[in-house]
């Protein structure tokens, strides 16, 4: 299904998502308006690396990012699985593959439309929403 979003249009493979598309929508457009910080829809994780990269991905709280590397130390893989485990996540936003850095903080690539510069949207957002600075202006003030 197709869910218009932050000025872009996000592919959301519903089929790994056990609630109704009505409610997919639901959700993702109060999480663009600002009024939700985590989803309360149940996704089918594969058993595979990118399940377990997406389990990770899950648990980066609302307004914070962590690396490539960070999450593949934690599941003893390399970074580059977890790269490509992103770029495989049938549910971006709602299994947050946009919270996902490079090791210098860098937005090395987003897979939904629009690519990085709606991965910046999306943190953007959560950085206003959540009261913290936006990943771009916290990476010029810690080098």
């Amino acid at each position: 299904m197709h869910v218009d979003i932050l000025e872009t249009t996000i592919e959301i493979d519903e089929s790994f998502v056990a609630e109704p598309a009505a409610e997919i929508r639901a959700q993702l457009d109060e999480y663009a308006h600002g009024d939700r910080r985590s989803f309360d829809l149940r996704v089918d994780v594969p058993d595979t690396v990118t399940g377990a990269v997406m389990d990770a991905m899950v648990e980066i709280p609302y307004g914070e990012t962590r690396t490539y590397g960070d999450i593949a130390a934690d599941l003893e893989t390399a970074p580059v699985a977890v790269g490509k485990a992103c770029g495989r996540n049938p549910v971006p936003v709602v299994v947050p593959c946009h919270r996902v850095v490079g090791r210098d903080g860098s937005l090395q690539g987003y897979s939904a439309a629009g690519g990085v510069a709606t991965k910046r949207r999306l943190l953007d957002l959560e950085a206003r929403e959540a009261g913290t600075r936006p990943v771009q202006e916290r990476l010029s003030t810690e080098r």
